[in-house]
């Protein structure tokens, strides 16, 4: 166990001092380290409780998302039918349930094998569990139901979460914050934590708002008065314009491109009149049906609806072609950035509601810091102090490798652009005790060996030897427990338990090679009788 060739023992110095090296980005400020090269800037990230920050917990609107549901529902079954040439009558939601009124009796099988095709067993690639995504029967009298389980509801909120967590991730970072935290919280909330961004308001703006972006042909034939009357087409709706003074448009129902079809949308200002407005630019799907749509009303109004209401609505001049085109509608400047980049984020599948907000100053952060400077130091100092009184010599060892320890921790940190949170920081001081516990059990062996009549070299060789398998077995164990808190907590949890498990790893390296090292180099130099120990 003693004996190291020089190949090894350099892989050993090198490996630990490349590790090491990756923590040095963190004595420098952050306008020097971003004069390195790429490669050279990954570093550890404070999280909010250290650095101050916005938390901000979100909430899906379920009633929005089994409206939805129940509308996707009805549009499915009016084409299912048509598509089937079956007559019907008094398609409409009513409650939970959607029904409709097939016209002949004897066509009602034929519209029940036609709309069952529209249900699906929920559990998609993963397997079925039983439940389906739709409930068609025959209520009697040529009525059908169709009635969405509360389980496909569910089903249909996981989806809208995990969307909206995707959605809500490019929001954010287009707002150019670091290291921000978004992650599912409970069956239909999304906590967001923002380190650094001290004033909440433009990101709860951008977070608050869906994003749906419609490009629907403007009603002609009532007025937008006769509409408020309650004299609108049944294929239309009133809608209001966005900005202030508001006037009401009278927009059809169908969408002609959706927003979904753009693939940019960036801010600029407009040539001729020189206001901000946003470019975007549609796939090849979204360009070829804007190009029918516009070559077939040309002279027309059609409107931009962004979260049901009317942006702008220009009228058709020409046809366009060219599968691009600007919103303009009197936006300041940082109200047409914003707007480019939730269109370029997506819109979500469902309103986001803000039910809990939080500021935690740079000030509060600040004296966690130093708290936690504060127990690291001491709880170091008394270790190594106990190591120098109990071991002496190799208590000097124990610490130097105890110290290439927590270098390492904070390399590993850095490579992975961790963010090092307060219970992260008690995960350091942890693994100092830990680390400081495998040589204690690898002495405490080399001891034993010495009254059992061996000689120093010999009882050293075998304290390292028959410690290892203990040493292994109360590290693995605490490594699961490690692995445990990662897979089942949340937030600070689970910054605790990754930087116990890499220190549980570097740990391990180092008792049985730095230490090692340490340890055969200076039996090969002292070639001692006894051991100070």
């Amino acid at each position: 166990m003693l004996y190291f060739t020089r190949w090894k023992a350099l892989a050993v110095i090198l490996t630990a001092l490349a590790v090491c090296l990756c923590a040095v980005p963190n004595f420098f400020p952050e306008s020097t380290v971003k004069t390195w090269p790429k490669w050279a800037q990954r570093h550890l990230v404070l999280g909010l409780d250290l650095q101050g920050g916005s938390h901000i917990l979100l909430e899906v609107d379920a009633n929005s998302v089994k409206k939805d549901k129940l509308e996707s529902v009805r549009d499915d079954a009016r084409r299912v039918l048509r598509e089937a040439r079956i007559a019907y009558t008094g398609l409409a939601q009513k409650g939970d349930v959607v029904e409709v009124k097939i016209s002949k009796d004897t066509e009602v099988p034929a519209a029940l094998t036609k709309l069952r095709e529209l249900s699906q067993p929920l559990g998609g690639l993963l397997g079925s569990n039983g439940q389906r995504s739709l409930e068609v029967s025959d209520a009697g009298g040529g009525v059908i139901r169709l009635a969405v389980p509360p389980a496909a509801i569910a089903d249909r909120i996981r989806q809208s979460v995990d969307q909206s967590i995707q959605i809500v991730e490019r929001r954010v970072n287009e707002l150019g914050t670091v290291e921000p935290l978004i992650q599912r919280q409970g069956a239909d909330r999304i906590l967001v934590q923002v380190p650094g961004l001290q004033d909440p308001t433009r990101l709860k703006e951008l977070l608050g708002k869906t994003a749906k972006l419609d490009f629907r042909m403007v009603d002609s034939s009532v007025s937008a008065d006769q509409a408020q009357q309650g004299r609108a087409p049944p294929d239309s709706d009133v809608l209001m314009s966005a900005q202030t003074p508001k006037q009401p448009y009278v927009i059809k129902k169908q969408i002609l491109v959706s927003g979904g079809d753009l693939t940019d949308a960036q801010p600029g200002f407009d040539s001729r009149t020189s206001e901000p407005i946003v470019s975007f630019r549609f796939n090849t799907s979204g360009a070829r049906k804007f190009s029918r749509a516009t070559t077939e009303n040309v002279g027309q109004p059609f409107a931009i609806v962004l979260d049901n209401e009317v942006i702008s609505a220009p009228v058709i001049r020409e046809p366009i072609t060219g599968g691009s085109g600007q919103i303009s509608g009197s936006f300041t400047v940082q109200q047409a950035n914003d707007l480019a980049i939730l269109l370029r984020a997506g819109a979500l599948p469902a309103p986001l509601t803000i039910i809990e907000e939080r500021t935690v100053g740079p000030g509060l952060g600040q004296d966690s810091i130093e708290k936690g400077e504060l127990a690291a130091y001491v709880g170091s100092i008394l270790v190594i102090i106990f190591m120098l009184l109990t071991y002496r010599l190799f208590g000097v060892f124990a610490n130097l490798a105890v110290a290439v320890n927590v270098a390492m921790i904070f390399g590993v940190l850095s490579l992975l652009n961790a963010t090092l949170t307060l219970p992260g920081i008690a995960g350091v001081v942890l693994t100092v005790g830990i680390a400081v516990d495998s040589n204690v059990l690898i002495y405490e062996r080399i001891r034993e060996e010495l009254r059992a009549g061996r000689n120093a070299i010999s009882a050293i060789d075998a304290g390292f030897k028959r410690a290892l398998s203990t040493i292994l077995d109360s590290n693995i164990t605490t490594f699961i427990a490690a692995a445990v808190l990662f897979y089942i907590g949340t937030g600070p949890v689970r910054g605790f338990a990754v930087t116990l498990g890499i220190g549980i790893i570097t740990t391990v390296f180092t008792a049985f090679t730095v230490t090692r090292l340490i340890v055969a180099t200076w039996v090969r130099w002292k070639r001692p009788q006894t051991v100070p120990i």
